[in-house]
């Protein structure tokens, strides 16, 4: 087994020119890697700690410590697999690298990876499994079914980069001062304190009633859940935490925040199972600052 690369931190790195600005390992529905520009208009500029909860492709995250090299990161997900993979890249990132050095970008290989059982896998190779399938899979979409399996068709891309060393190997000096762990997003905003800065990027609010994507765990994430979200986004200002979130420009979810700012950003969602739903659609970001 490959071994860990010796502790060295973001700012060192950086500055020696070692490594560059780490970008998402991974492709995610609903990624921010697009709104960036004009989200940097509404992150505040000085706060303590970083939070997300619901961290997914980690764009933001990954935008913000390259700005604050030395962030102090708490970071989420109630995708266990996704955890897993961030840990081991942050961890063991050689071991990672190692075992996706072994996958091949073919049907039939990509059917057999898909349809093992990760209880059998160790945890850099269950990491190497996710990123290799994100790499190789029908839209680079994460959709599992009701038992928590993996079920996207292969991609038939033509030659994907299945293996990043380069940016895997930024990828752990970013999340080097990162605490990551599979939990619920009112767990984990329990934990900042004034000053700090919560980024809230939840499963969006359906734009319509037959438009709900459901498969990014096994569980939804229902109107009930986004109420709770809101409510907690009050706990937070009440607390002095700075709080942005991101969501779908519904009216329910203009309701839901009302009382704070509002701002209207247009983004071009290519992951959708339905061509007529892909396009520039517009989403909210809602910040209390």
């Amino acid at each position: 087994m490959a071994k860990p690369l010796p502790a060295v931190s973001a700012a060192s790195a950086r500055e020696s020119l070692i490594y560059p600005v780490a970008t998402p390992i991974i492709k995610w529905a609903g990624g921010k890697t697009q709104l960036l520009r004009p989200y940097s208009k509404i992150f505040p500029t000085e706060f303590k700690r970083y939070f997300e909860p619901f961290l997914g492709g980690g764009a933001v995250f990954f935008h913000m410590v390259a700005r604050h090299p030395e962030l102090k990161a708490v970071l989420s997900d109630c995708n266990v697999e996704l955890i897993n993979c961030y840990n081991m890249v942050k961890n063991d990132v050689g071991a990672v690298i190692q075992n996706l050095k072994t996958h091949r970008n073919e049907k039939e290989h990509f059917l057999k990876v898909r349809a093992m059982d990760v209880a059998n896998l160790s945890p850099a190779e269950r990491a190497a499994r996710l990123i290799f399938l994100n790499k190789t899979c029908f839209n680079g979409l994460y959709r599992v079914n009701r038992k928590g399996q993996f079920n996207v068709p292969f991609g038939r891309y033509h030659n994907p980069k299945i293996c990043d060393e380069i940016n895997l190997r930024a990828a752990q000096i970013a999340l080097c001062n990162a605490s990551i762990t599979a939990n619920n997003f009112e767990a984990v905003i329990a934990q900042a304190k004034r000053g700090d800065f919560v980024y809230l990027d939840p499963p969006y609010q359906p734009l319509s009633a037959t438009s709900n994507f459901t498969g990014y765990t096994s569980a939804s994430f229902r109107i009930d859940d986004q109420a709770r979200l809101a409510a907690a986004f009050r706990k937070l200002t009440d607390k002095g935490c700075l709080a942005m979130l991101s969501n779908s420009d519904t009216p329910i979810i203009r309701e839901l925040y009302a009382d704070f700012q509002i701002e209207t950003v247009y983004a071009n969602r290519a992951i959708n199972s339905k061509s007529d739903r892909r396009g520039r659609v517009a989403e909210v970001a809602i910040f209390n600052y």
